[in-house]
């Protein structure tokens, strides 16, 4: 189960409108003969490049992967039919697919003979993936850095930087995972920013997001050259991606969008890197207020803690996003 889940992370960010998914085959003993991951859309899914690996030694062999094997015809062939072809003897998958169009696969394998097992874990690599196929809309991280008392930036405008090395080299990995990052035209008009992901020596990641800007006042000069596309607000920028494909994307700033995402309903994760500093005053991590009482307070759950350096990162979830099941 490491094994396929590794391999689907290890492909986040360049699947997609594909899930990123992983699979490895293992032989009667246990023991690891082959491990596939999803290609880039229009190529081979996971389960295909495994059994590729595995040659005619799936033959009998147990499949662990990470996603429901698919049942229908896209761009590729069924993975149920692979699998059946190279005659699998088992097939153990730890997330339902929530596709419609591409549910069923279990049913399809058992009806062939082949033994499967539900065994459902948490597969952090399909998460956007699959609560965007739940929305049918990509889903939205947001992105913030922030000092202890949560300010963004100090009295005086500065914000750099506000975390260390590690927690930096943090954003930038993940960002190689995400199909799109989206600022607003306040922060891209005063910042200038590349919103490329950087390895630490400056180095880009094979893998790099699109660039948006959401609002109203035109980009020009650098901006314009470098590619970036922009959107009046965010519900057409979410639905001009989620047409292009998009299915996990990163909201980074600035307060006014971040305000614009929240009021909207829009935000789905968070993530929060907080450094052990104190300002006192300075700019908020949102443009403006979003409750009068506490009673009214969005709330979110806490998913994971992640210590980076001196900083930490909290990572959160609405309460009411659809979950894998697990």
């Amino acid at each position: 189960m490491a094994a396929a889940i590794s391999a689907g992370e290890s492909v986040r960010g360049t699947t997609s409108p594909n899930p990123p998914v992983g699979c490895a085959i293992i032989d009667a003993s246990g023991h690891l003969i082959a491990v596939g991951a999803t290609s880039p859309a229009g190529g081979a899914h996971a389960e295909v490049n495994a059994l590729a690996a595995a040659g005619e030694r799936a033959q009998g062999a147990v499949a662990i992967v990470t996603l429901e094997p698919c049942a229908h015809t896209g761009r590729t062939g069924p993975c149920t039919h692979a699998l059946i072809q190279a005659g699998v003897a088992q097939v153990i998958y730890l997330t339902k697919d929530p596709n419609p169009e591409a549910a069923g696969g279990a049913q399809v394998l058992r009806r062939a003979g082949v033994q499967v097992a539900y065994e459902p874990r948490e597969v952090v690599a399909l998460g956007a993936w699959w609560a965007s196929i739940s929305m049918q809309r990509p889903a939205v991280t947001w992105k913030y850095a922030a000092t202890l008392d949560g300010f963004t930036a100090a009295a005086d405008g500065t914000s750099k930087w506000i975390t260390g090395e590690a927690a930096r080299a943090h954003v930038h990995r993940d960002r190689a995972r995400r199909d799109a990052i989206i600022v607003g035209t306040g922060t891209a008009l005063a910042d200038d920013p590349q919103l490329t992901a950087r390895r630490p020596d400056g180095e880009l990641y094979s893998t790099q997001p699109e660039r948006v800007v959401v609002g109203t006042r035109e980009i020009t000069g650098n901006l314009a050259r470098l590619g970036f596309t922009q959107y009046p607000d965010p519900e057409s920028a979410l639905a001009a991606l989620w047409e292009r494909g998009a299915r996990d994307v990163l909201v980074e700033g600035g307060a006014s969008l971040a305000l614009s995402f929240v009021n909207a309903g829009l935000v789905d994760r968070i993530q929060a890197y907080v450094a052990p500093a104190l300002l006192g005053a300075g700019r908020g991590v949102l443009g403006g207020p979003l409750a009068t009482t506490m009673s009214q307070a969005q709330r979110f759950r806490v998913e994971r803690v992640i210590q980076l350096g001196e900083d930490v990162l909290i990572e959160m979830a609405r309460k009411d996003l659809l979950e894998q099941d697990k």
